[in-house]
C-alpha cells in the first residue's frame, strides 16, 4: 500500500487528487488549512475506514510545518509520495498598483512552504523504496514561456518553485527520491474558474499516472500533466 500526502487537499486538484489515491488503495494524509472546516474530506475518511487522515497545515508557520512531520511521523514509519498542492493566487493585480506584501506573501505559501514541507518529510520518505515529491506549479512559472505581464505574485512563486524543484532534486537524488514540476494545466477549479478547459479528473489522473512513473531520469525535470516536458 503506498502511502502518500497531498497538501491544500481541502478543495479542486487537491481534494481530487485525494479522491483518486483514495479509490486506488493508498494511505493518504489530508494537509489542510482548517480540517474542522473540510467537510468533504471528512465524507472521504467515512468512505475508506482507517486510511485517510486528515491533518492541519498552515504553510505560513514553521511550527504547523513541523507539526505535521511530527503527526505523520507517529502514524506511518515511511511515505511514498509527497504532493506539494497548496498555493494561492492574488488576481486583479496591476502592474503600478503592486504590493509587496502581496508578493511576499504570495512566495511564502506557494514557493517557500513547499520546500520547508519537503525538507520537513524527508526523514519519512528517505525510508521508502520508491519515494517521490511533486511539486504542483504553472505554466506561468516558466521563464521561458512568459511573453506577457500577468498575476505577477503567482507567476513569480511558481517560478521560484521550479527552483524549489531542482534544488531538491540535486540534494535528495543520490538517496533515490525524485522530485518533478508538475503544470496541472489551466483547470476547471475556484481558482481556475469556470472558462478553464481542463476537468480536475482529467488533470489530476495526468498528475498520478506521471508520478507512478519516474525513472531516475526524470529528478529534476519540468512536465505538464499529459507528461510533455516543459521549458524552464
Amino acid at each position: 500500500m503506498q502511502r502518500s500526502l497531498v497538501t491544500g487537499a481541502n478543495r479542486g486538484i487537491g481534494l481530487e487528487l485525494v479522491g483518486q489515491l483514495l479509490r486506488r488503495g493508498d494511505r493518504v494524509f489530508a494537509a489542510c488549512r482548517s480540517p474542522g472546516k473540510a467537510l468533504k474530506l471528512t465524507e472521504l475518511a467515512g468512505a475508506h475506514p482507517g486510511r485517510l487522515s486528515v491533518l492541519p497545515l498552515d504553510l505560513n508557520k514553521e511550527r504547523s510545518i513541523a507539526e505535521l512531520a511530527r503527526e505523520v511521523a507517529a502514524l506511518t514509519d515511511a511515505l511514498d509520495l509527497l504532493v506539494n498542492n497548496a498555493g494561492v493566487l492574488v488576481s486583479g493585480e496591476r502592474y503600478g498598483e503592486l504590493s509587496a506584501k502581496t508578493v511576499n506573501d504570495t512566495v511564502a505559501t506557494n514557493a517557500t512552504g513547499s520546500l520547508l514541507v519537503a525538507q520537513a518529510l524527508t526523514p519519512l520518505l528517505a525510508r521508502s523504496d520508491d519515494a517521490r515529491i511533486v511539486n504542483i506549479t504553472s505554466e506561468l512559472g516558466s521563464l521561458a514561456a512568459t511573453t506577457v505581464f500577468q498575476t505577477p505574485s503567482y507567476a513569480i512563486s511558481k517560478a521560484a518553485l521550479n527552483m524549489v524543484t531542482r534544488l531538491l532534486a540535486a540534494q535528495l537524488g543520490e538517496s533515490g527520491i525524485r522530485v518533478i514540476s508538475v503544470n496541472p494545466g489551466w483547470v476547471k477549479t475556484d481558482m481556475g474558474g469556470a472558462r478553464a478547459p481542463v476537468a480536475v479528473q482529467a488533470s489530476v489522473d495526468g498528475i498520478i499516472k506521471l508520478a507512478d512513473g519516474l525513472q531516475r531520469g526524470d529528478n529534476g525535470r519540468f512536465f505538464d500533466f499529459g507528461g510533455e516536458e516543459l521549458p524552464w
